[in-house]
C-alpha cells in the first residue's frame, strides 16, 4: 500500500512555506538572468539551511555516505566560483540536483532500505510523485480555506467582475493605442500616468511564475521526505533472479582469454616499444592503437561484471575455473590500459596536451583502480561492485571537477614550449581563463610568439568592456581580467 500524505496547514508548514517561497527568489535570481557563478554555492547553502531547519529533530540514516555525498555537492557547487571549465559548467547543472535529491531520499529514508538496489530508485521515483501530489493537494487546501466564511453570491459577483476586467484588457489595448496616435493632448495625458502603473510586465510575470513552481517543488519535496514506505524498499527474497549457464561462459571466456595472450603474446614489443610500422604515421599509430585498446578493455570490465553477477557456478569446480578466466582477464586488461596509457603519452609529446588528452589519462587512473577491486571481488564474492564503484564514481568525478584539469592542461603546454618551442596559443585562449593566465604567462616569457600580442589585446578589451552581475561572479574569471588589466601591452 502506498503511504498517504496528508496536507495539514500548520505553523510549521506555514514557515517552511515562506522559506520555500525565498528559495524560490533566490533560485530564480541565482539561475536564470546571467552565467552562473558564486550563486549556485549560496543557493545551496541556502536550500540545505531550510533542509536541516525543517528535519532539524529527525534522525537521519545512512550518514556516513550522507557526509560524502554532501561534501561533493559542497564542492561542485563551489567550482562554479572556483574554476571556469565549460563542460563541467554544463554537467553540473544537472548533477548537483541530482545528487542533491538522491541525498535527501538516503539520509530521510528508513535504516533498513539497501540504497544499492534497484528498488531505491523506485524509492526516489516515489517520492518526487508524492512531492507533487502533496503540492496539488496543499494547493487546493489553501483555496478551501480561502472560500470558508465568504458569501456565495459575494463570491459570484467577483468572479464577473474580475471576468469582465479581461474581456475589456484587449479592447482597451486597441483602443488606447488609436487615440493616442489620434490626439497630442490624449498622449501626454496618458504619459503622465505614474510609473508605478506599469510594472507588470510580461518578464516580471514569467519571473513569477517561475518563481512559484521552484516554491511548490520545493516546498512538497521537503514535507514528503519524512514519509515512510517501507513497503518501497522491501525486497522480493522468492523472486526469479536472471542467470547464464556457467558452461557457456566458461567457454567465452577461454576463447576470448585465447586471443588475448597471443595478441600480447605476438605484439608486446609492439605494445611497449613506441617503434612505428610502416603503414602509420606517428599520430596514427598513437591515436589507433589507444582508442582500439580502451575500447576492448571497457569491453572486458562490462564482461567481468556480468560474469559475477549472473553466472551460475553450480560447482567449486567451475567456479575456480571461472575465477581463474576472470584473473587471466583482468590481468590483460591491466596490459592493454598500460599500453593505452603509453600510446596517449607519446601522442601528447608529439601534439601536445589538451583537455580530452589529459582527462582519459585520469579516467584510465581511474580504470585501474576500478579493475583493481573487481581483482578482488573475483575471489572474495561477498563484496559489493556497485556500492565500490558508485562511492569511487563519485569521488572521481568530483576530484577531476575541483583540481581544475585546465591548469593542468596549461602548465604541460609551458613546459613543453621550454622543452620543444612549440605551443598552440589559440586552443589555450579557447581552454577557459585558465588558459588566458597561462597566455599571460607565456607572454611575460616571451613576447615574439605569433598571434599571442593580439591575442592578448582582444582579452584585455573584452575584460576592460565586460560588467557581470554578482551571479556570475567567478574567481578565476577575476584574477584573469585583474591580470589582463595590469598587462602592459599596445
Amino acid at each position: 500500500m502506498e503511504t498517504k500524505i496528508e496536507t495539514k496547514i500548520g505553523s510549521t508548514a506555514w514557515i517552511l512555506l515562506s522559506l520555500c517561497l525565498l528559495l524560490g527568489i533566490l533560485a530564480e535570481e541565482a539561475f536564470f538572468h546571467s552565467e552562473i557563478g558564486i550563486s549556485y554555492f549560496l543557493f545551496i547553502a541556502a536550500f540545505y539551511s531550510v533542509f536541516f531547519w525543517r528535519y532539524r529533530r529527525y534522525q537521519f540514516s545512512h550518514q556516513r555516505l550522507g557526509y560524502l555525498i554532501l561534501c561533493c555537492i559542497w564542492l561542485l557547487s563551489a567550482c562554479y566560483f572556483l574554476n571556469n571549465n565549460f563542460l563541467f559548467y554544463g554537467l553540473n547543472i544537472l548533477v548537483i540536483p541530482g545528487l542533491v535529491v538522491f541525498h535527501l531520499v538516503l539520509i530521510t529514508s528508513p535504516k533498513n532500505s539497501q540504497w544499492n538496489k534497484p528498488a531505491f530508485i523506485t524509492l526516489i521515483f516515489t517520492r518526487l510523485i508524492h512531492s507533487l501530489k502533496f503540492t496539488i493537494g496543499f494547493v487546493g487546501l489553501i483555496g478551501k480555506s480561502a472560500k470558508q466564511g465568504v458569501n456565495e453570491d459575494k463570491l459570484l459577483i467577483w468572479k464577473k467582475i474580475i471576468l469582465g476586467v479581461v474581456i475589456s484588457l484587449p479592447i482597451l489595448f486597441v483602443v488606447l493605442n488609436l487615440l493616442v496616435s489620434a490626439d497630442a493632448q490624449f498622449e501626454q495625458l496618458i504619459g503622465g500616468i505614474p510609473q508605478w502603473f506599469q510594472v507588470i510586465t510580461g518578464e516580471r510575470i514569467i519571473r513569477c511564475i517561475i518563481i512559484f513552481i521552484l516554491t511548490a517543488v520545493f516546498f512538497g519535496f521537503m514535507q514528503v521526505l519524512s514519509s515512510r514506505n517501507p513497503t518501497i524498499i522491501k525486497q522480493q527474497t522468492n523472486e526469479q533472479r536472471f542467470t547464464i549457464d556457467g558452461i557457456i561462459m566458461i567457454t567465452v571466456l577461454v576463447l576470448i582469454n585465447v586471443v588475448y595472450l597471443l595478441f600480447t603474446l605476438v605484439q608486446f614489443r609492439y605494445f611497449f616499444s613506441g617503434t612505428l610500422q610502416a603503414d602509420f604515421t606517428y599520430a596514427e599509430y598513437a591515436r589507433k592503437g589507444f582508442f582500439e585498446l580502451l575500447f576492448v578493455t571497457l569491453i572486458n570490465l562490462s564482461v567481468t561484471v556480468i560474469v559475477l553477477t549472473f553466472v551460475k557456478r553450480a560447482t567449486k569446480l567451475m567456479q575456480r575455473t571461472t575465477q581463474l578466466l576472470l584473473t587471466i582477464l583482468v590481468l590483460v586488461s591491466f596490459v592493454m590500459l598500460t599500453s593505452a596509457f603509453l600510446r596517449l603519452s607519446m601522442y601528447e609529446d608529439a601534439y601536445g596536451f589538451t583537455f580530452t588528452r589529459v582527462l582519459v589519462h585520469s579516467f584510465m587512473i581511474f580504470l585501474v583502480v576500478i579493475f583493481t577491486y573487481t581483482l578482488v571481488k573475483i575471489w572474495i564474492e561477498k563484496l559489493s561492485l556497485f556500492h565500490f564503484y558508485f562511492i569511487t564514481s563519485l569521488i572521481y568525478y568530483t576530484s577531476i571537477t575541483v583540481i581544475d584539469i585546465d591548469k593542468i592542461v596549461v602548465n604541460e603546454n609551458l613546459h613543453r614550449y621550454e622543452l620543444s618551442g612549440k605551443i598552440d596559443v589559440h586552443y589555450l585562449n579557447n581552454l577557459s581563463f585558465t588558459g588566458v593566465l597561462g597566455l599571460i604567462d607565456l607572454y611575460e616569457r616571451d613576447q615574439n610568439i605569433p598571434d599571442l600580442k593580439i591575442i592578448l589585446m582582444d582579452r584585455k578589451k573584452e575584460a576592460l568592456a565586460d560588467e557581470q552581475p554578482w551571479q556570475a561572479y567567478n574567481l578565476k574569471r577575476e584574477q584573469a581580467y585583474s591580470e589582463l588589466k595590469k598587462l602592459d601591452i599596445h
